[in-house]
């Protein structure tokens, strides 16, 4: 029986592949054969990503995959837990001076994902180059797998004890639609910002980069479509598991809190309206919450256990691809990849959308934001609007790139 901390794997299925990943453009054009010597040196250290799906009585399941992780010469999707990608939940790509590595997100979050980009990175530009950098802060092959990182992440809480938290805010049902979005034809913005203007105004408006882009965006979509009666509803993702202290786990403990921007709410005044964004951020961020959190989720775990597969993988598809919210934002600490920064030119977190019609993955490297902005439809009508919100207050930002957005997809599981 699948314990609760354990991944959900039937959260990714070919109808909501619910993959996500990391995209890097270096200074120069990437050798392949480099790339895939690190990436399979590393599968002693990050054995966890080295894996495929099995089906075992009700549940899915991980096991180790002795395939090689395919890294290729291409930017096209595959379909991860197939035969093109030798059945791995993960893949690696590469065109020119980018590369990326894509994953089933029902494995980990970006929390768990960055530890493992930067020891790829420090292999990979190590034998490039032939330098040695310092060792410090990087998982290599050959250093010992902490328990902190594999292990039940909340081994010493009383999650069966935990109680209700005294504020639960209730999700808007009936929020803010992008009328063109069709959840078909996915489009991304790729967009830098100076991290020392966006953190300026986030000290001037009392925000963070999560509640003052909220801010902005609800300001974006009142003058996209100022008819609109709807309430704007914006997520942003929140780590249980650091929430509770642990911030090794490499699993996915993600879920958001939630900001309502109602029609009769004025968005004028910036400051005011970041205070108000950051104390919503604060009554639903607190160990309290997560701690009930995973005491709701090893609750699901246990009924969903007594649940055939085949009805479990359409239940949980069916959910998991449901809309929510109008926009989400999730920004997963980056910051500095030591001594490899100056190798990379730009750094963005990368997810479909798909129970947002808009997503803002944020990362930060180089004294630099990287914001990758996916959306369920071609138009740039919004995501222009958005960036000239960032003008209005000053903020410089550089477009580097708007192309269609498909991260691998999924298999369907077979017994």
């Amino acid at each position: 029986m699948a314990e609760f901390y354990e991944p959900m794997l039937y959260m990714s299925t070919p109808e909501h592949p619910n993959t996500m990943g990391v995209g890097i453009v270096l200074k120069e054009s990437v050798d392949g054969d480099i790339l895939r010597n690190a990436v399979e040196d590393l599968r002693t250290r990050f054995p966890y990503f080295y894996v495929k799906a099995v089906p075992c009585g009700n549940e899915l399941t991980v096991a180790d995959n002795s395939l090689p992780m395919t890294v290729r010469n291409t930017w096209e999707p595959i379909n991860l837990s197939s035969k093109e990608s030798n059945f791995h939940l993960a893949a690696w790509k590469f065109e020119g001076r980018r590369l990326a590595f894509e994953i089933s997100h029902s494995l980990t979050d970006g929390a768990g994902v960055f530890p493992y980009i930067k020891s790829t990175l420090f292999l990979y530009l190590s034998r490039r180059y032939g330098i040695s950098f310092d060792k410090e802060g990087f998982r290599l092959p050959g250093d010992k797998i902490s328990l902190s990182e594999i292990g039940n992440p909340f081994e010493e809480l009383d999650i069966d004890g935990a109680e209700e938290p005294v504020y639960n805010k209730k999700t808007i049902p009936d929020f803010y639609r992008f009328s063109d979005g069709t959840l078909k034809d996915p489009f991304a913005t790729y967009v830098r910002i100076p991290e020392s203007q966006m953190m300026k105004y986030c000290s001037d408006y009392d925000g963070s980069p999560n509640t003052f882009l909220a801010v902005m965006f609800a300001r974006a979509v009142r003058r996209y479509d100022p008819e609109s009666d709807k309430t704007v509803s914006i997520s942003i993702a929140v780590d249980h598991k650091a929430m509770l202290g642990n911030y090794d786990n490499y699993r996915m403990f993600a879920n958001v809190v939630e900001l309502d921007f109602a029609k009769d709410r004025s968005l004028e005044d910036i400051g005011k309206n970041c205070t108000i964004a950051r104390g919503q951020v604060m009554l639903q961020a607190s160990p309290e919450n997560s701690l009930w959190t995973m005491k709701q989720r090893k609750a699901t775990y246990a009924k969903l256990n007594q649940v055939p597969l085949e009805m479990k993988l359409g239940m949980i598809a069916k959910s998991a691809g449901s809309l929510r919210w109008s926009i989400a934002i999730s920004y997963a600490n980056s910051r500095s990849f030591g001594p490899l920064d100056p190798y990379i030119d730009e750094l963005y977190a990368m997810s479909e959308p798909g129970v947002a019609d808009v997503l803002c993955e944020i990362a930060c490297i180089n004294h630099n934001f990287f914001l990758c902005i996916a959306r369920t439809f071609p138009s740039e009508k919004f995501t222009d609007i958005f960036m000239d919100e960032l003008s209005s207050v000053g903020i410089d930002y550089e477009v580097t790139g708007t192309e269609p957005f498909h991260l691998c997809g999924a298999e369907a599981y077979r017994k």
